[in-house]
């Protein structure tokens, strides 16, 4: 069953920025892309292929596509998971034009033999071609146009090495900060005509798990509350109520986040307990705990990953209602 909070889901692209001026938050990532586009343009020449790496829902795919607008390019996209013979990616390669973006996410999942493709092209520009069969078979190169890739990923530790170093720029997207979530939910309601008020999207800021995907998802099913439980308008009184009917805490969490918390505190006595495990305990996978549900539970304290397994910290034990460890407990755990 799909989560409200799932960041994975597709996003809406009515909602998305058309161009750097309304990309909201990655500051440090948006103004350094500028710099390289303009030296770019100025050059001439096809913008360095570049690493998007980070949680789902950040906006990887949104600022690919403003890339490609701010050179003037189209984008070509594909997805790692889709590519999956030698032929398909030579065809797109051969396809792209002169600093023409190609898109490709979750680039990570490529098959490595499919991946092999990708290193001359990237680093020369050309592709090994292998024409006939058996003993009379010849390779010869085939020229590309100089284009720009652009790889996004969730899992940047599963890529190669050899692929990683032939990305020239990369970039590491972190989760946003209410402030910077309340933006774009205020410019989202505007697009979607929703009445709402400051206090109002700022409690739905404060609950988007600093993602936001999640922040436009929670926004459409908040607006459906007022429009039949209130006047139409989101305030703040309102969008609690439907935040607590969604099972969504203050601290962004939903239901299954808590029982992930409350498995490894009291069934696993706080941890360590390994991925596989804590898989099988909570019924869903082990790549979907990994990539989807630890993340955020990390980055805001709740979970702790050590060499032996999960552990739940203090923080998370006391935001599933349960005491704090002795100091001798919590030391045997780390």
């Amino acid at each position: 069953m799909s989560r409200l909070v799932d960041p994975q889901d597709a996003n809406d692209p009515a909602l998305r920025p058309r161009n750097l001026a309304e990309y909201v938050g990655q500051r440090k990532v948006v103004d350094n892309l500028r710099v390289y586009i303009q030296a770019a343009l100025a050059r001439g020449e096809a913008l360095d292929h570049i690493l998007f790496s980070g949680p789902p829902g950040l906006g990887k795919t949104s600022l690919a596509y403003l890339v490609a607008e701010a050179l003037g390019v189209e984008v070509r996209t594909a997805s790692g998971a889709s590519i999956e013979r030698k032929g398909d990616l030579a065809a797109i390669l051969n396809g792209m034009e002169h600093r023409q973006v190609l898109f490709v996410d979750e680039i990570h999942r490529l098959p490595r033999a499919t991946e092999e493709v990708l290193y001359p092209a990237m680093e020369d520009f050309e592709i090994d071609v292998v024409l006939g069969s058996g003993p009379g078979a010849q390779s010869v190169k085939l020229p590309l146009q100089r284009f720009t890739l652009v790889g996004a990923t969730t899992r940047s530790g599963m890529l190669s090495a050899p692929l990683r170093a032939r990305f020239g720029i990369h970039c590491a997207f972190d989760f946003y900060e209410p402030t910077e979530l309340f933006q774009i939910l205020d410019r989202s309601a505007r697009k979607m005509e929703v009445v709402a008020t400051r206090r109002g999207l700022e409690e739905l800021a404060r609950r988007a798990r600093g993602t936001p995907r999640i922040a436009n998802r929670l926004l459409r099913r908040v607006r459906d509350f007022a429009q039949v439980e209130g006047d139409g308008t989101i305030d703040d009184a309102l969008a609690r109520r439907a935040l607590e009917r969604l099972e969504i805490d203050e601290s962004g969490l939903d239901a299954m986040d808590r029982r992930i918390l409350h498995t490894i505190a009291v069934k696993f006595s706080g941890g360590p307990v390994g991925l596989d495990t804590l898989a099988a305990a909570t019924g869903e996978s082990a790549d979907t705990l990994e990539e989807t549900y630890e993340p955020f539970l990390i980055q805001q304290g709740f979970l702790m990953r050590t060499p032996r397994g999960r552990v739940v910290s203090p923080r998370g034990r006391a935001q599933i209602g349960l005491p704090p460890l002795d100091a001798d407990s919590q030391g045997r755990l780390l």
